[in-house]
């Protein structure tokens, strides 16, 4: 349910410009990257709050495996703030989808070895279906970024 949520959290800053609009032209990938970032920050937060569940869904030989939590939270935070900069937007979606990408092995980790964090607990068909919400929430990312190239 979660992700739903951020799946709305992302498209809500753009589909309530896009109704106040009243025709006129805005900048679409400002309000786009507002949402992804708003959901980013909260991607970040779960890394300092359920660190302990996060770092069951690292496989063992990972070292270090609560540092790369922290790490990877700070590293979210991080393509949050640039979200909401003009300046950073780019590198920030960019950054935002490499992230998501490579994140995607610890939710297939979890899912085949059963391990849960929050929602993940209803089991591994979860984890499954959160894959095509990864895919959303990259292009999601890219969106603005291809859009404001073409813009330009």
């Amino acid at each position: 349910m979660d992700d739903l949520i951020l799946i709305m959290v992302c498209v809500a800053p753009l589909a309530i410009r896009w109704a106040t609009a009243a025709g006129r032209d805005f900048d679409a990938a400002r309000y786009a990257a507002f949402g992804l970032g708003v959901a980013f920050l909260y991607f970040s937060l779960g890394h300092f709050v359920v660190t302990d569940q996060l770092v069951q869904m690292l496989p063992g030989w990972v070292p270090q495996r609560r540092l790369v939590i922290y790490t990877t939270g700070l590293l979210e935070a991080l393509t949050a703030v640039s979200l909401f900069t003009k300046q950073w937007r780019r590198i920030g979606g960019i950054a935002a989808a490499v992230m998501l990408v490579l994140f995607l092995p610890a939710n297939i980790y979890a899912a085949v070895h059963h391990v849960g964090v929050g929602e993940h607990q209803s089991g591994p068909g979860y984890l499954w279906i959160r894959i095509p919400m990864q895919v959303f929430f990259v292009a999601w990312a890219l969106w603005p970024v291809w859009r404001r190239r073409s813009d330009a």
